[in-house]
Parts: C-alpha cells; sequence; structure tokens
C-alpha cells in the first residue's frame, strides 16, 4: 500500500513540508510506503478546457509542457493520498488548485480513476482562511468518491511565514500523526489487512 503526498506549497521546507512529512513518518511506522512531491513553486498550469481529455480517455491530459502527467501517474499508482497547501487568501496556492482541476477532471472523464482512493487534505496557516483552504481540497475528493480520513480536529497546523514555526503546534503535530494512523486503519481495512 502507498500514500502520496503532494506539498503545494512553494516553499519545498516550510510549514505544510513539515505537517505532511510527520504524517509520512507515522505511515511508514505503519508499514504504508510514502511518496513526496511537490507542486507548489513549479509550473503547473491550470486547465485550458480543450477536452481532449474526453475526445481521447487516455488517462492523461492533453498539456504535456508541465509535470501534471507524471504526478497523475502517481496519483493512479496510490492507495491514498495527502493533499497539502498553505493558506493563500483564504485558500490554497494555484500550483495546486491546478492539479485538483486537471487531475480531478482526467479521472472523472476516464471512470472515476480514484473512486474508493483513500484521500486527507492538511492546510497550514498563520492565522485564518484554513477551513475553506480544507474544503477545496476535500471537493476533490467528495466528487471523485473518495474516502475522506479525518482525524482528531481539521487537518490544520498554525505557524508563520518563516517555516517553522508550525513545529511549536503541538496539537497540529500530534493530529499529524494521528492522521497518519487514520489513514494507515483505512488502507489496511480496504485491503483486507
Amino acid at each position: 500500500m502507498k500514500v502520496l503526498l503532494v506539498n503545494g506549497s512553494p516553499r519545498s521546507e516550510g510549514n505544510t513540508s513539515k505537517l505532511i512529512k510527520l504524517a509520512a513518518e507515522t505511515l511508514e511506522s505503519e508499514g504504508i510506503e510514502t511518496e513526496i512531491v511537490q507542486v507548489g513553486g513549479t509550473m503547473i498550469r491550470g486547465c485550458l478546457s480543450c477536452y481532449r481529455c474526453v475526445e481521447l480517455k487516455d488517462r492523461q491530459c492533453s498539456t504535456k509542457n508541465d509535470n501534471f502527467n507524471a504526478i497523475f501517474n502517481k496519483m493512479l499508482e496510490a492507495d491514498g493520498m495527502i493533499l497539502a497547501s498553505p493558506t493563500y487568501f483564504a485558500d490554497i496556492t494555484p500550483e495546486l488548485k491546478a492539479l485538483i482541476d486537471r487531475s480531478g477532471f482526467v479521472s472523472r472523464v476516464n471512470g472515476n480513476l480514484f473512486r474508493h482512493k483513500a484521500g486527507a487534505a492538511v492546510v497550514s496557516l498563520r492565522r485564518g482562511g484554513g477551513i475553506h483552504a480544507f474544503d477545496s481540497i476535500n471537493h476533490l475528493f467528495q466528487i471523485s468518491c473518495m474516502f475522506m480520513v479525518g482525524s482528531t480536529y481539521w487537518n490544520l497546523g498554525f505557524g508563520g511565514r518563516e517555516g517553522n514555526e508550525v513545529e511549536k503546534d503541538n496539537e497540529g503535530l500530534e493530529n499529524m500523526r494521528d492522521l497518519g494512523k487514520s489513514m494507515a486503519f483505512l488502507l489496511k481495512k480496504l485491503h483486507g489487512c
């Protein structure tokens, strides 16, 4: 079993990264393979609404000049995914939104390829707007027939702009550990372990 963790932050070692790395460590301690991919700060672009994926139904996006298809293939191979973003004006980063829009569309037009996978949203924030960002990610899981994994609180971590303050949010850190355990529990049940 494998979980793909997607960092939507342009800071590859910032607060968002620290949160998903803690969830990944917990998943690995439960015997679940993990992989972290960086989306934030990349040149991934939004959907062009060309509908070539509808015509071709080849499990790919026709826009091939960015890293979308490579990441999408990793999403298809994974049993679960954790999509993470810092809060940008009470929402997710544009790169993560582009990944969500394109992957959701390609998945749906090819027979709901994400059906019955596990998904969890993780959001880092400084002060406010985190719940809206959290919802933005969860909309992909809901429309894709996925099982959403929660924890002891919303999957949020509070930290400032410096990129390491989330390490002081003990409740947020414990929540990431519990999220990893909950994701592992669900995947094991789904796979009859």
